[in-house]
């Protein structure tokens, strides 16, 4: 029995009552199965309704206790819990989660990362790691899509341990290798991990739950330990004041029929009714409102997809609720909700104030423009821009609008005329007021994408940057007069060379040491490999060249050594700008000039 001793559930009197459901979030990479592990509990299939079948915005499923035991069946003994059952926030990437706030601190109490057991680990599984490590999130593992290994015997449904008994040996083998690759990944990134069965303390050891998303095998035993981990470790955090002022945050704002501006919110603490004042974050000052009214969607519906909702006096937490209010337009979606109740509203003001200027992003003088369809994705794209060191000069929720085009285009760098828009749209006088004006608009509804297709365009502009660098400068070349290979003496003076390293390019001058001094002797006019013109040759290559202004066997003779000549600046640029991009065996030629120079002068080139 539990520690209270008191039957419980949503309905259940007693001081059960005052502990609410524990909120679970569901993260891990693209396609390893989030939404779809969820649509198999709550028997939904909103997956179906998704953009490339990626949960876009969050949603919240209550899924209560006596649910939850008809799930799991044998492995759960109701009267062993105190707590009402789970609330699932299925958010659309581990960035909403990393910034949807329960005063300071991450909305979800625990959560779950499902990994693909034949994809493992990849980049944004290891981002989710990354974040529930920073906000010290409790988590279990569920390791999914066990019914793709090789010769498995599906059991619909079924607990882990059942459902593996009924493997071949082959099978089993096979599934525990993958397991073990995950529990190894999870070592490498810090976390120590084993089988859920065999973790006897969750706090120090993360548990991994083998399921399939697809047949139901192992969902008795994930949703077993979350409960689990849940009443053992986290009651005392489930505790709420029934009677309390709710708070909340705001997962969506949207049109709701006959509503208008509605919010779609997580309850988190105390309790709403309509008719109560209650203060949002918004895009400017705070909104002061009242509630008009409240709409719940049934238990196991999902609030993104249900549409007939029942209206409702009051609230408790944790639920998702609708809230309808006049003058939501401007709220923010991933701003908090605060009830007003027994308090001064200027108190509450300030309270929303210092939670939303926690989240505000750091911008630059110099930048690109950033805007995205809630706080949390703002914050979680400025997140990644500034991992990958790129300035912001202006981060916004809202529509991609012309002012936003004004402000990308005074940028001084050709990199930062640049617009990234997460999950809004961009509106048509802005589209081609950026066609105009030669501005880039990346929109994307991925953040790792919207980020990787920008750092490509970075990529693409550098490259030709670098080109044009390369193209102007003279590159360093060190070459060789055959022996037996005059052709020409002079007017101009045709030899065969080989090139020892480096690039030799025509048009380039041509000097010969003296010691440590470069003497010119004349400039290379063309080249010519097998009877046909070329522009340059490479390290390793023997061609004929015409040098004009030398006399073999006066200014320049056979074995002689000869040098591409560089001017100091643009040795300069080789050394210190350019000296990872160019051959090897040219850096090899750059520094045996410099070595000779700056024996003369040791601060030439630098």
């Amino acid at each position: 029995m539990s520690d209270t001793d008191t039957t419980t559930g949503p309905n259940a009197g007693g001081e059960a009552n005052d502990l609410r459901t524990p909120i679970v979030a569901v993260l891990g990479h693209v396609d390893h199965g989030k939404t779809s592990l969820l649509d198999k509990i709550r028997g939904s299939a909103v997956i179906e309704g998704e953009a490339g079948a990626i949960t876009q915005h969050i949603g919240a499923t209550a899924v209560p206790l006596d649910v939850i035991s008809e799930i799991a069946g044998s492995l759960i003994d109701p009267s062993d819990f105190d707590l009402p059952g789970l609330l699932f926030i299925d958010t659309p990437g581990h960035h909403s989660f990393s910034t949807l706030r329960a005063r300071g601190g991450a909305l979800a109490d625990i959560a779950v990362l499902v990994v693909d057991v034949n994809d493992g680990f990849q980049p944004q599984t290891l981002e989710a790691l990354d974040i529930l490590k920073r906000t010290q999130t409790p988590f279990v593992v569920a390791a999914n899509k066990i019914d793709t290994t090789p010769g498995w015997n599906p059991q619909e449904d079924a607990p882990t341990l059942r459902t593996i008994e009924a493997q071949s040996e082959r099978a089993e083998n096979t599934l525990n290798q993958r397991l073990y690759e995950i529990i190894g990944e999870l070592s490498d990134n810090g976390f120590s991990a084993d089988m859920y069965w065999r973790v006897q303390d969750f706090r120090g050891n993360i548990g991994v739950v083998p399921v399939s998303a697809l047949t139901g095998e192992g969902v008795p035993d994930l949703l077993t330990v979350l409960m689990g981990l849940s009443q053992r470790y986290m009651k005392e955090d489930m505790e709420v004041n029934l009677t309390g002022p709710g708070a909340g945050t705001v997962l969506e704002v949207k049109e709701e029929r006959g509503f208008g501006t509605t919010l779609d919110v997580v309850l988190y603490d105390g309790v709403i009714r309509t008719d109560d004042t209650i203060v949002i974050g918004a895009k400017n000052e705070p909104i002061v409102t009242e509630v008009r009214a409240l709409l719940k969607p049934r238990p196991l519906a999902e609030i993104r997809t249900e549409k007939r909702f029942e209206q409702v006096a009051e609230v408790t937490a944790a639920a998702g609720v609708k809230i309808a209010a006049p003058d939501l337009d401007d709220a923010l979606a991933g701003a908090p909700v605060r009830v007003v109740r027994g308090r001064a509203v200027e108190e509450v003001i300030e309270e929303v104030e210092a939670e939303l200027a926690d989240i505000e992003v750091d911008t630059a003088e110099n930048g690109i423009v950033v805007k995205a369809d809630t706080l949390g994705s703002l914050e979680a794209i400025a997140n990644a821009l500034e991992e990958a060191e790129v300035p912001i000069v202006r981060a916004e929720v809202g529509d991609v609008a012309p002012r936003d085009v004004a402000v990308a285009s005074t940028a001084d760098d050709p990199k930062h005329e640049v617009i990234l828009a997460f999950n809004v749209d961009v509106l048509s006088d802005a589209e081609q007021q950026a066609r105009d004006r030669d501005i880039r608009v990346f929109d994307d509804d991925v953040i790792y994408q919207l980020v990787d297709e920008y750092e490509e365009y970075v990529d693409e502009i550098e490259r030709a940057q670098q080109t044009a660098v390369m193209d102007k400068i003279s590159r360093p070349c060190r070459f060789r007069i055959l022996d037996d290979h005059v052709f020409r003496q002079s007017n101009p003076a045709v030899v065969g060379v080989e090139i020892v390293s480096g690039t030799l390019r025509r048009n380039s001058p041509v000097v010969a040491f003296q010691g440590n001094t470069p003497r010119r002797v004349g400039v290379l006019k063309s080249l010519q490999a097998q009877g046909e013109d070329v522009d340059e040759a490479r390290s390793g290559e023997q061609v004929a060249a015409a040098i004009d202004g030398p006399t073999v066997g006066r200014q320049i003779d056979e074995g002689d050594e000869l040098w591409t000549e560089l001017p100091e600046k643009h040795a300069k640029i080789l050394e210190q700008e350019v000296l990872e991009d160019i051959p090897a065996d040219e850096r090899e030629a750059l520094s045996q000039y410099l070595e000779r120079q700056r024996k003369v002068d040791p601060f030439w080139g630098k």
